[in-house]
């Protein structure tokens, strides 16, 4: 039997004496309560007081396209591993197969943040000691299930042994929220709060607009009929999900272009839409002047703004095709932010009511663009490493292109943007470690002192996430 092992001073680096800095660092956050600003869990896992997260396969491998990604990349099929087909297709169904298959395949997560994540669930939560491999992995398969099976492996009670303190869930702004409005009517403590994601219903070029905007003027009581009552649904519904309990908003664009259009332009792009005629110009432009009119409605009902650009959609045709988005097939686009906000930044950047979370897959902008705008305007935070980018190397070259020039505090701490629910405590170490380790190079080369890194440590780890998310 391989014995699975944590190394406990993972992540940090240098002599004994850097070590010994961050450990100490590592030891005062480890345990602080989990912010969790951002991020895509299905609110049902709460609203339902009994609710079973299934087989391990279902926990483990079908929600989750950091794992799927891999294994499709080694030629194995998403229907090989359970992903449900958009046409009904067979896939398969026997899940310990396909958890078997997973394990064969489990050293292609090595040296992954993928992998570091998986073996801390398995380490830390599950009590698992052997490695997960072929031969192991129907006693760990059966590990899981008994574990999942018991009172504490319920969601409410994993909320709690992670000690999260707020969770924030992702929501279409058509969604009438009824899992949260359970979660409010039920006696249980915890705090999962909506967030309000309109992009179905702004990118006019998506899949299924017109229908988004008929389910839009549905819930909103407004008939979306031109621009104006648009707007006017857009604004019923943030207010909705406000009195919900939401704290912030996000968005995702191809790019951060923004325009300000006038109310005649705007209308006659939305018109086309509705008509079906809109030109792929058309939504750029809809969508860069939907951006500044968020951002006007943010400083009105004080909704923190999230801005995810940089991805190019289901780059892969037949993936999409036959299962649909989120299947891993995301890619990494570059960007130019300087330009492309100004005309957002011209309007409410210095405007003390505005706060805009930026995200990028695009590193090569972080010094040279998103630290100088974050170290300028008022209104902006940069957000952690998204995506592809947080691991201890993502979060480590974050670190250096920006801080310097931004200032920690012009940075929103950490989210796990996660629909995998069991890897936030994991997501949110290997954080907590690499903040730790990077304040404690800073104090070895004589940059800072050890009270100034405890406290930015704090920061980085707790604090900055409750002020950037008014929470």
């Amino acid at each position: 039997m391989s014995t699975l092992q944590l190394a406990p001073d993972r992540y940090f680096e240098g002599d004994a004496a850097r070590k010994a800095i961050a450990r100490a660092l590592y030891e005062q956050v480890r345990a602080l309560p989990l912010i969790c600003p951002h991020g895509h869990v299905d609110p049902r896992l709460f609203a339902e007081p009994d609710y079973l997260f299934g087989s391990p396969v279902d926990l483990f491998i079908i929600p989750d396209h950091y794992v799927t990604r891999m294994l499709v990349s080694q030629g194995v099929g998403l229907d090989e591993l359970g992903v449900s087909a958009r046409d009904g297709s067979s896939v398969e169904r026997n899940h310990r197969m396909i958890w078997q298959l997973f394990a064969e395949k489990f050293g292609l997560f090595r040296g992954t943040p993928t992998g570091a994540w998986l073996n801390h669930e398995f380490f830390e939560l599950f009590e698992i000691r052997e490695k997960l491999t072929a031969d192991s992995a129907q006693r760990i398969y059966d590990q899981i299930v008994e574990k999942l099976a018991t009172p504490a492996f319920k969601p409410r009670a994993l909320y709690q042994h992670f000690n999260i303190e707020v969770l924030a869930t992702t929501d279409a702004a058509t969604d009438e929220l009824t899992q949260h409005a359970a979660i409010h009517a039920s006696v249980w403590t915890g705090r999962i709060i909506p967030t309000f994601r309109p992009d179905a219903v702004v990118n006019i070029d998506g899949d299924g607009w017109s229908d988004n905007i008929q389910a839009l003027g549905r819930v909103s009581g407004v008939s979306v009929h031109d621009y104006h009552s648009f707007i006017a649904a857009l604004e019923q519904r943030r207010a909705f999900f406000k009195q919900m309990g939401a704290r912030a908003t996000d968005h995702a664009a191809l790019s951060p272009y923004t325009v300000q259009l006038s109310d005649a332009e705007a209308g006659a792009i939305f018109q086309r839409a509705l008509a079906g005629t809109a030109s792929l110009s058309d939504a750029q432009m809809f969508t860069g002047h939907m951006l500044i009119q968020m951002a006007r409605m943010s400083c009105e009902d004080g909704l923190v703004m999230q801005l995810h650009t940089g991805s190019l959609r289901n780059h892969n045709p037949s993936v999409y095709a036959r299962f649909g988005r989120d299947m891993g097939a995301d890619i990494p686009i570059a960007a130019e932010y300087t330009r492309n906000l100004k005309p957002l930044l011209d309007a409410v950047g210095s405007d003390a009511r505005m706060r805009l979370i930026l995200f990028t897959l695009d590193e090569s902008t972080y010094a040279r663009e998103l630290a100088p705008l974050a170290g300028h305007y008022p209104a902006l935070r940069l957000g952690p490493p998204w995506w592809f980018h947080d691991s201890f190397n993502g979060i480590t070259r974050f670190f250096d292109g920006v801080m310097e020039t931004a200032g920690v505090y012009n940075t929103a701490g950490f989210n796990d943007d996660t629909r995998a629910f069991c890897s936030i405590a994991a997501r949110h170490d290997v954080w907590r470690r690499a903040s730790a380790n990077w304040l404690a190079g800073q104090v070895s080369r004589g940059i800072i002192d050890r009270d100034d890194a405890h406290e930015l440590c704090q920061a980085l780890c707790y604090g900055l996430a409750k002020d950037a998310y008014r929470l």
